[in-house]
């Protein structure tokens, strides 16, 4: 049996209660990177090899072990040549130089402005070099999003790069069926809208979905960020992002009060939501992505190369959202989107996705396994939460399930205390400096009011209102 260790912040199996997946933030601050994750998972998935996360974290120390008990590591990511990520990518390289194994990278993208110019990317591409080398001695190739992230690593001078797109579009294997099944939208469609703070703020989406949540009865916002589902669960707006009052995840928001905002922290319930709609538009490549594998035409507003590239890669129906005008109705983007390309070209990209697993050793469910089938019904036996809703809730049920966790977290947190003070004791009756026992204990306790004491006081704050 081969072992494959997958970097994700979750298994697709693994049931997380909403707080929990919060609190250790499973979703690795941004919901989409579980479609991609858990996609992979699926297509590795054979009778003769076995996927395990590693929780999403880099942990150097830990490469002799990795060594020892996998066979490969697998390291999905999506627009990690960006300059926020660089420290991210800095720790991986050091991880992936200590291995032994092959180490596969099966879709990775540059991000910068639509225009496809690099020129933000040059100061971390001494960062980009050591990546890429360190990955091309351990693999035959390595993957990537599409035409402008290939041509940047051709310039660098590597030369096995291949474009395959995102795993996340072969989670359902050869067969992608998307397709209108109105010939128009009207009020009483089902829309579902998606967008950063980034779209909302600056790129005039604010205006877009002002006028959708007036024409459409049925418009849901699903959102995508950590700091959205602390919004909508605990009504948390410590985060620097919670000041934008234009996102409908914020407690100010229209929809925010009319329970027409989701987040979700599984792909499985967030891909069956979207069964029910009829359309789907928004700035999210993974939360429209989201939508085709459910079957439901979709549209991108591209901000950036890294929707770009993979939009024309995959022939998704896309709009430059610099090109966005004021009046813009979602029916304009349903009638103009035409999925031939996507659904035509589907089979051509998903047998060139199999092929670059194959060069790198790396068998796939679709060919060597039974497509997905028990990983499917394994998942469809599982309960995983729905969808998070803003909590406009005052009755006692919702403030029991909330304030239930909190106690646990409090509970367990005392005990971890308790502990330590006895360690603590007895190292003072030992040790020749007693006061150096002290720091730690200042150290937890200060922790502690970290991880309790904010959501603490949002939630007693919302039971308030």
């Amino acid at each position: 049996m081969k072992r494959i260790l997958l970097r994700s912040g979750k298994s697709p199996y693994d049931v997380v209660p909403v707080e929990q997946a919060l609190h250790q933030d499973v979703i690795a601050t941004n919901a989409g990177n579980l479609i991609f994750s858990d996609a992979a998972h699926k297509i590795l998935e054979t009778p003769r090899a076995e996927v395990v996360s590693n929780g999403i974290r880099t942990n150097v120390a830990a490469a002799g072990r990795i060594n020892e008990e996998y066979d490969a590591f697998v390291v999905p990511l999506a627009n990690a040549f960006r300059p926020s990520f660089e420290p991210q990518l800095r720790r991986l390289t050091q991880l992936i130089s200590k291995l032994r194994i092959p180490v596969v990278v099966p879709g990775i993208g540059a991000q910068t402005g639509l225009d496809y110019n690099p020129a933000r990317l040059k100061p971390m591409e001494p960062a980009v070099r050591e990546f890429v080398a360190a990955v091309l001695e351990r693999s035959a190739s390595i993957g990537v999003r599409g035409e402008f992230t290939e041509r940047y690593l051709k310039d660098m001078g590597f030369r096995d790069v291949e474009v395959i797109g995102c795993p996340s579009m072969f989670m359902y294997g050869r067969e992608l069926d998307v397709r209108k099944n109105a010939p128009a939208l009207g009020p009483e469609s089902r829309v579902a809208i998606n967008g950063s703070h980034s779209a909302v703020k600056s790129q005039g989406l604010d205006g877009v979905i002002r006028r959708a949540h007036a024409r459409y009865p049925h418009l849901r916002f699903v959102g995508q960020n950590l700091s959205d589902a602390r919004q909508l669960h605990w009504r948390d707006l410590s985060d620097p992002n919670g000041s934008v009052t234009a996102m409908p995840t914020h407690p100010d928001h229209p929809m925010y009060r009319e329970d027409k905002v989701r987040v979700y922290v599984d792909p499985v319930t967030w891909i069956d939501d979207l069964r029910g709609f009829d359309f789907s538009f928004g700035s999210r490549i993974h939360g429209n992505i989201a939508a085709l594998l459910a079957g439901t035409p979709a549209t991108v507003l591209c901000g950036d190369s890294r929707t770009l590239e993979l939009c024309r890669y995959f022939g998704i129906p896309h709009r430059r959202i610099n090109t966005l005008t004021q009046d813009l109705d979602p029916a304009e983007l349903y009638a103009e989107a035409d999925f031939g390309a996507l659904t035509g070209g589907h089979q051509e990209r998903f047998d060139r996705f199999m092929g670059f697993l194959e060069r790198n050793g790396l068998e796939n469910t679709f060919t060597h396994g039974d497509g997905g089938a028990a990983h499917e019904k394994r998942l469809r036996s599982l309960a995983f939460p729905a969808g998070i809703r803003p909590w406009n809730d005052a009755d006692v049920a919702s403030l029991t399930s909330r304030f239930g966790w909190l106690q646990t977290r409090i509970g367990e947190l005392s005990t971890d205390n308790a502990k330590l003070k006895r360690e603590l004791d007895k190292a003072r009756k030992t040790a020749a400096k007693p006061a150096a026992a002290a720091a730690p204990q200042r150290s937890v306790y200060r922790i502690a009011r970290r991880a309790v004491g904010r959501p603490l006081r949002k939630a007693l704050q919302a039971g308030r209102q």
